[in-house]
């Protein structure tokens, strides 16, 4: 069905305006459908006119405009609407389909206990597969929510549910809202209730995670309490939508969703083990994230979809600096710098890079595409360099201003600038210009002179302003600090110059700006022996990212990253980059990088290095040593080849305190076994029958397809093309173990037949789900021209979404990323 386009969606509110939405849902219906009412009440400007309600029904009922029954108006998703009034009431009734793939209202059963639990997740066009609506973000309204559901379910919604009758539930009605914040989440929840402020809050899950729920819900309350109170005194605005709910849902496909009064998180944010600092830092940055959209996206929500910066920069932002500032996690830029600024960096290398703000979206879908590290991580990272240029006090001062202005309202890039200009006391257009309408990254280099040059991409220029910082380390110590604004191609850093030769020289140290750094050859020669000496934190998370982002421009040996990783690793002291450091090197720079006869041996020194770390957490105490014991035993996991070693693992025995009875740890060591081809069909049936769960089953099918065989990857295919019963996160778990093969002609077989199989997936899956199978089914992990070749057929296919095609596109990239570094370095 055609997605609406912003000249359809510009012509539609120019002509109508909703004043209220009322929506009865039956959800006891089964597991396949569900009954949906819908009454919208609209006035028109120009009485007379048609329009279109966005649905997508599996059977429609009747349609009532104005008291006028109206037949064969429904097309391509569409109700066509002839001879409006001024003041108009349309009335739907149809019957509407589950989701399985995350979108729209998704249906899953927990094989726990057997129990069905329902959410809606409207984001970003899915709203028409649960009610009628004019689905466009600046076409909100306040909704009045009714739900029939099995007795034994609670409902929760964006207004604070009441049960009125044995499986009767409605909801208080809301603020103006835009359509894809609406939610309803149904089923037996476990819940935990407080109140702050007076503000109701609770935290919820499924039935079967109540005791992990429970002993974590405390935690959970005093982060949504602290960032409540400091997002009251920065925005100078109360929290505006009644009550706070919080609900961790299976199989869901983003982190979390901003939905006004009930947001929605992946539920494997209730840690069913052991929890390292790193995660639950996440998990509260989620927390912190997703409440800052209460005023950015949610009181003030974008006019249409090119704005979505506006909420998710903001979010980005606002959920580090409340992390730092409010939660005491000063850490969290660290994890802001390895873990989002790596994922923004990649897409700004990508050929589908484009501008943070401003990006073309001529319709609702293609925005999808710009969901990136380019709209999360580069965002952030300029509204610090907003803040550096025009002051932390202007900044607040035109956030507020721009929130009190466009409140319960939509609000675009040139009103966000008019407010910041004003408070700022200067024009801001050629400052937004280079740093929100241009794409790419600038790259500065630092000589051992104490040259600072800047250099941008040829293909998007721009006069990018830097503020930023220069450190020098030697020995253990800071040799030298300086600020630097860089508003030329190229400054002077005159302390560079008397550095001892051995020193690490780090531009950027403070990683406030948004450039690609490329280390000069001494200090890249001084890692290995230097970079775990950096008494900086984020120093070396930029010493990390440079290095990575070099090896992935051709400029660096991934032998380097393997050595430095050996040598500094062990050593290192903050969790997330213990944790993401890890994973990079041996999901992307091991198999990928390096030659395969290499990568056997690069993944022991792996292994070595994180045993070196469990006997560094050995002879230490306290939380430190806890997270140090529990990381080296996940990143050893992933590259130890002894099979007895981890067979006694499997079994429960030789793990670290923090590890005994974690199912999770358990199937990342058979998904190890099972990729070395050392696990028998016996051990993976008794490791399900041990852990019925949700997360048991899914793992379960991501360590069946990763077994290195031909019948093991002929399943795989099957069940990807054709299980109908397969979920979103099941068709995920399955294509993240499909290429794991030691032996290429395993899976050589496959590599052209990637298209067919995704053409066949897309009819029964959404966009956003798809593309994230896409990216993993995409066959890189071949490192050959043939790969090449079928990859490039690929992008030729016209029978692809456009959200498919990009997510294939940066695949690509990075196997051209690849073939290059394989070809400069052997």
């Amino acid at each position: 069905m055609p997605s609406l386009t912003h000249d359809e969606a510009l012509s539609r509110a120019a002509l109508v305006a909703v004043e209220a939405m009322e929506v009865d849902l039956d959800l006891d219906r089964g597991p396949e459908v569900f009954g949906s009412r819908t009454t919208i009440t609209f006035t028109c400007r120009r009485p007379g006119e048609s329009t279109v309600v966005d649905l997508r029904p599996q059977a429609l009922h009747s349609v009532r405009l104005n008291g006028r029954e109206l037949q064969d108006v429904l097309v391509d998703g569409r109700l066509r609407l002839a001879d409006l009034a001024a003041d108009n009431v349309l009335e739907v009734e149809a019957t509407m389909s589950y989701g399985h793939d995350g979108q729209g209202l998704h249906r899953s059963s927990d094989p726990a206990d057997g129990e069905d639990y329902v959410y809606g997740h409207l984001f970003l066009d899915a709203a028409p597969r649960v009610f009628a609506c004019f689905d466009q973000p600046d076409l909100k309204a306040p909704y009045t929510v009714g739900v029939r559901a099995p007795e034994h379910w609670s409902v929760l919604g964006n207004g604070g549910a009441t049960q009125v009758a044995p499986g009767r539930w409605e909801l208080a009605r809301t603020a103006p809202l835009a359509t894809y914040f609406v939610t309803v989440c149904a089923g037996p929840w476990a819940s935990v209730t407080a109140e702050h402020d007076g503000v109701p809050l609770g935290i919820h899950a499924r039935r079967s995670l109540e005791r992990p729920l429970r002993e974590q819900a405390e935690h959970m309350l005093a982060t949504t309490r602290t960032c409540l109170d400091h997002y009251h005194r920065l925005f100078g605005i109360r929290y505006p939508f009644g009550e706070y709910h919080q609900v961790f849902v299976p199989e869901f496909n983003a982190g979390a969703m901003e939905n006004p009064g009930c947001v929605t998180f992946r539920d494997a944010y209730v840690f069913r083990g052991a929890a390292s600092p790193d995660q639950v830092l996440e998990r509260d940055n989620t927390i912190a994230h997703e409440m800052a959209h209460m005023w950015f996206g949610d009181l003030v929500t974008m006019r249409w979809w090119d704005d979505l910066w506006l909420n998710e920069s903001f979010a980005e932002y606002m959920a580090y600096r409340t992390s730092a500032e409010a939660l005491g996690a000063p850490q969290s830029w660290v994890s802001f710098g390895i873990v989002r600024k790596l994922w923004g960096y990649a897409a700004e290398r990508a050929p589908s890079t484009h501008p943070v703000a401003g990006s073309p979206a001529p319709d609702a879908l293609s925005a999808l595409q710009n969901f990136d590290g380019i709209s999360y991580a580069k965002g952030a990272s300029v509204l610090r360099q907003l803040i550096a240029h025009i002051g932390d006090e202007a900044f607040l001062a035109g956030v507020r201003d721009y929130l009190r202005g466009h409140a319960y309202g939509n609000g675009e890039l040139a009103e966000f600038l008019a407010a910041m200009a004003a408070a700022a006391g200067e024009d801001l257009g050629p400052w937004a210009g280079a740093w929100l309408r241009t794409a790419g990254a600038d790259r500065l280099e630092l000589t051992r002179t104490g040259t600072l040059t800047r250099r941008t991409p040829e293909e998007h220029p721009a006069d990018r302003p830097h503020t930023l910082d220069v450190a020098a380390f030697d020995h253990g110590r800071e040799a030298l600090r300086e600020d630097v604004v860089l508003t030329g191609e190229r400054a002077e850093v005159p302390g560079v110059a008397g550095l001892p030769e051995g020193a690490l020289v780090v531009p950027n140290a403070g990683d406030l700006t948004w450039a690609e750094v490329a280390l000069d050859p001494g200090t890249v020669a001084a890692l290995v022996d230097g970079l775990a000496d950096v008494p900086d934190p984020v120093a070396r998370t930029v010493v990390w990212t440079s290095l990575l982002g070099g090896m992935h421009r051709g400029e660096v040996d991934p032998r380097v990253v393997v050595d430095v990783l050996e040598s500094a690793w062990p050593r290192e002291d903050d969790a997330a980059v213990l944790s993401r450091v890890a994973l990079v090197v041996t999901g992307t720079v091991v198999p990928l990088f390096l030659p395969p006869a290499e990568q056997a041996e690069a993944m022991e020194r792996v292994a070595h290095a994180a045993d070196a770390l469990g006997q560094r957490a050995r002879g230490a105490s306290g939380p430190a040593a806890r997270a140090w014991g529990l990381l080296a035993a996940r990143v050893g996991a992933r590259g130890l080849r002894d099979e007895a070693r981890l067979h006694r693992w499997a079994a429960g025995a030789d793990l670290p305190p923090e590890l005994a009875g974690d199912d999770d740890f358990r199937w990342l060591v058979l998904r190890r076994l099972a990729a070395l081809d050392a696990l028998e069909e016996a051990e993976l049936e008794a490791a399900q029958e041990a852990d019925r769960s949700l997360a048991g089953r899914l793992a379960a099918l991501g360590v069946r397809a990763a077994r290195p065989t031909p019948q093991a990857k002929e399943w795989a295919w099957s069940t990807l093309a054709k299980d109908p019963e397969l979920s979103n996160y099941g068709a995920l778990e399955v294509a993240r173990g499909f290429w794991v093969a030691e032996d290429p002609a395993v899976v050589r077989p496959y590599v052209g037949r990637v298209g067919d199989l995704l053409a066949r997936l897309e009819p029964r899956m959404g966009e956003d789900a798809l593309s994230r199978v896409a990216t993993a089914l995409h066959p890189k992990w071949l490192v050959e021209p043939a790969t090449l070749a079928a990859s490039s057929e690929l992008l030729a296919r016209e029978d692809l979404s456009p959200g498919v095609h990009r997510a294939l596109l940066d695949e690509d990239h990075v196997l051209r990323e690849v073939l290059e570094s394989r070809r400069r370095f052997g």
